[in-house]
C-alpha cells in the first residue's frame, strides 16, 4: 500500500508534537511492507532545527510555496491507495480540497490536535480545516478519544471516525546508560505552553524550589529563560530525539503534565508517556479522564495534584520505582508501539475502503433501478 501524507512536520521535533509519532507510524508501516511519502513545507523554525531528512522508511518532499510542488504532489497522491492531511497543515484547507477532488485514493484526515481543532472550529477559527470538508473524508483519525469523536460524528458529519493515539518506537526509545548531563532526581520534556504554566509551578518548580538537595532538568522550547528559575534546576532550549532515550534513561523519575484542551477532554496520552515508559523510567502524571485506559494509575504510574504528592514519589525506595516503571514499559511495548498504531491504522483503512465500496455499489445500483 501507497500513502501520501501531507502534515506539519515529520523533519523536525522542535517546538511540536507531530514529527515523532508521524516517524514512528511510517517506520512500522515501512516494516510491514507499505510506503509513506511525507509532503512538508519548509519553514525556517524547522528549518534550524531539523533531526530528520527522510531514509528508506519514508520519502520527504520538502517545499517553499503549496503552488511550487502542488502538481508533483498530486500526482503522488493520486497515485496512492491513500491521501492523508493532517492537523496544523500549511494551507491546509485548500489542500485538503484539492486531496478530496482526487477519486482513487481513500481521503483521510488526522487530527492530532483534535479537542484544540473543535474548540476552535466553534469559532470558525480553524486555518487548516473547515467543517464542510469534515464529511468528505472516507476517514478521520484522531489523536483524542472520548466525547470528541461522537462530535465529529453527530455535530460535524464526519463518515466514520477512529482513535489513533500516540505511539512509540521501541527501537529508537529503549534503556540506555545514565549520562551525567542529564542525570537527576525529576525531569520533565515539553515545550512551552501558557495553559501549563501554572501545573509545571506547582508540580516541578515548587518541588525543585522545596529540595534544593535534589537536581532537576527541564528540556523544551519557546521558555521565557530570564525567569527566576530554581538554582538546582537545569534548562535546555532544544533536546532531539536522538537524546531523548539518554534524557529519560538519567531520570530518576519523569513528569507528564497535559495540555489545557486535552486534559479537559481527556482520552489524550501525550507521546511523552509511552517515550519515558519505554525507556523504564517512572511517570509521575496529572490526572485526566481514560488515563486508566493506557496505564493502571496505580501500579504502572504515579498520578499526582499537588507539590507534596510529588515529593512523596521522590521518597519511594529505588526498588519500588524500578517495579512500577517496567510494569509500565512492558504495557507499553505491548499496546502503545508504532507497530501497534499502523496495524490498527491499517485496519482502519480496511474498514473505510469497505464502506466506501458499499456507499459506491449502492448508488450505483440505485441509479441502474432509477434508468430501468
Amino acid at each position: 500500500m501507497k500513502i501520501t501524507i501531507f502534515g506539519l512536520t515529520i523533519s523536525s521535533s522542535w517546538g511540536n508534537g507531530h514529527a515523532t509519532p508521524f516517524r514512528a507510524l511510517v517506520r512500522a508501516l515501512h516494516n510491514l511492507g507499505h510506503e509513506a511519502h511525507f509532503f512538508e513545507r519548509d519553514v525556517p523554525y524547522y528549518r534550524s532545527h531539523r533531526d530528520f531528512e527522510g531514509d528508506d522508511t519514508c520519502q520527504l518532499t520538502l517545499y517553499s510555496e503549496w503552488p511550487q510542488v502542488r502538481q508533483v504532489a498530486l500526482q503522488a497522491a493520486n497515485e496512492s491507495d491513500v491521501v492523508m492531511t493532517a492537523s496544523y497543515l500549511p494551507d491546509g484547507q485548500r489542500i485538503s480540497d484539492e486531496a478530496l477532488s482526487l477519486s482513487r485514493p481513500l481521503r483521510v484526515f488526522y487530527d492530532l490536535d483534535t479537542p484544540v481543532t473543535l474548540k476552535n472550529l466553534e469559532a470558525q477559527d480553524v486555518e487548516y480545516l473547515r467543517a464542510d470538508q469534515i464529511p468528505g473524508f472516507d476517514l478521520l483519525l484522531s489523536f483524542a478519544g472520548g466525547d470528541v469523536m461522537y462530535e465529529l460524528e453527530h455535530r460535524y458529519g464526519a463518515r466514520m471516525v477512529r482513535p489513533l493515539y500516540g505511539c512509540v518506537d521501541p527501537d529508537t526509545y529503549f534503556r540506555v546508560k545514565s549520562g551525567t548531563e542529564f542525570a537527576c532526581d525529576l525531569s520533565y520534556l515539553g515545550t512551552f505552553a501558557q495553559n501549563r504554566q501554572a501545573r509545571l509551578d506547582r508540580l516541578f518548580l515548587g518541588p525543585a524550589r522545596r529540595h534544593p538537595e535534589k537536581h532537576f532538568v527541564l528540556a523544551g522550547s519557546l521558555y521565557p529563560w530570564d525567569w527566576q528559575w530554581p538554582i538546582n534546576m537545569r534548562k535546555i532550549e532544544h533536546l532531539a530525539p536522538h537524546a531523548h532515550a539518554e534524557f529519560y534513561s538519567s531520570s530518576r523519575t519523569t513528569l507528564n503534565i497535559t495540555r489545557e484542551e486535552m486534559a479537559r477532554n481527556g482520552w489524550c496520552p501525550s507521546g511523552r508517556f509511552f517515550e519515558a515508559a519505554a525507556c523504564g523510567t517512572p511517570v509521575v502524571t496529572d490526572w485526566w479522564t481514560g488515563l486508566d485506559f493506557f496505564f493502571d494509575p496505580e501500579r504502572e504510574i504515579r498520578v499526582v495534584t499537588t507539590a507534596e504528592e510529588v515529593e512523596e514519589v521522590l521518597q519511594m525506595p529505588d526498588e519500588e520505582l524500578r517495579a512500577m516503571a517496567e510494569r509500565a514499559r512492558q504495557r507499553t511495548l505491548e499496546e502503545h508501539t508504532g507497530e501497534v498504531r499502523a496495524k490498527e491504522l491499517l485496519r482502519y483503512l480496511e474498514e473505510a475502503q469497505s464502506a466506501s465500496a458499499s456507499v459506491s455499489s449502492c448508488a450505483a445500483t440505485a441509479t441502474s433501478e432509477a434508468a430501468q
